[in-house]
């Protein structure tokens, strides 16, 4: 199998949390179904909690509904020797990573009790792609998207711990003052420590906290990191789909030929509370099945070869590295 789809971000086990909720609801982009007609042979399953009482139970639940999903005739865990599975139509291959370091150390939390809640979210789903240490708000380790906290004490402890992990560390829902924090505190180290933005746009496209300013997009790229392209409407352009195009061509022009992916970030909004943030995703671009007119679209405006890179080619050149 040649062509195929890498997905770097999604949000079905939160998703899974919900009673009865199912992985072939259809109410949701990435859902089984969907992933199958996108032709994903590796989807990456965010482990997501919010910064909040109950964090642990919540991180340490969607580690156990991972392992779960790996029991079943659907999923398995992907691995780039696995040619068996990966040339399998029924089957969709998954990684696990955290959105959320509060996913295993709540605020009040001993640090050790943390790190322990980590190993054994790691047990579950065998491998863990990446972490973000933040989502939104700023929690005990740095600042997120949304504050201008940086990197603080624990997250410099927690990086410790990572630097022999071969886990990479995302920036997609990291103050700027938290990512130059981190990238400070890595080099300072000297730890080689792989770094992506799972889920992130260029904020010279669209200026959004959540997207990427140049500098730290060029980080990324002088790093060999990955940066997946984010569908989120109100990270892509309040109207226009064609935006999205736009993100790509301002990413080759910084040089992004070879950390370009897909981080499509699929959740559930059907019950979303904030109305005014409707649609979540623009129409044609709101389930995974997309990704083939969009492979289609990259080949006609950009090259065979480039629409390869994006789908898939970067992001497994990634893997492994890793």
């Amino acid at each position: 199998m040649n062509k195929f789809n890498i997905d770097l971000h999604c949000d079905l086990l939160y998703y899974l949390l919900r009673p009865g909720a199912k992985t072939d609801d259809k109410q949701l982009g990435c859902s089984l179904p969907y992933l199958k007609e996108g032709n994903v042979k590796l989807q990456v399953m965010a482990i997501y909690t919010a910064t909040e009482k109950n964090s642990i139970n919540e991180g340490l639940k969607q580690s156990e509904l991972f392992k779960g999903l790996l029991n079943t005739d659907d999923f398995f865990l992907f691995d780039t020797q696995n040619k068996k599975d990966m040339d399998d139509p029924n089957r969709v291959g998954v990684l696990a990573s955290i959105e959320n370091a509060s996913s295993f150390c709540e605020e009040d939390s001993h640090l050790d009790a943390g790190f322990k809640n980590l190993e054994t979210i790691i047990d579950n789903v065998e491998k863990v792609f990446y972490i973000g240490i933040t989502h939104h708000t700023e929690n005990r380790f740095g600042g997120g998207n949304n504050s201008e906290a940086g990197l603080k004490d624990d997250g410099k402890v927690l990086i410790d711990y990572l630097s022999d992990k071969r886990i990479a560390i995302d920036f997609s829902h990291t103050s700027d003052q938290l990512a130059y924090g981190i990238l400070n505190y890595i080099d300072q180290k000297n730890y080689k420590i792989p770094i992506l933005a799972s889920h992130s746009n260029y904020r010279s496209i669209y200026e959004k906290n959540r997207n990427l300013p140049d500098e730290l997009a060029k980080e990324i790229i002088k790093r060999k990191g990955l940066i997946g392209l984010n569908f989120i409407r109100n990270c892509v352009d309040e109207k226009n789909p064609e935006k999205l195009y736009e993100h790509i061509q301002y990413g080759l022009d910084l040089g992004a030929e070879d950390a370009i992916a897909y981080g499509a970030d699929f959740y559930y909004c059907k019950d979303y509370p904030d109305k005014s943030r409707l649609p979540i995703f623009f129409e044609g671009y709101d389930d995974a099945s997309a990704f083939n007119s969009i492979n289609s679209r990259f080949e006609k405006d950009f090259s065979v070869d480039i629409m390869e890179k994006i789908s898939h080619k970067n992001a497994l050149d990634f893997i492994n590295r890793l």
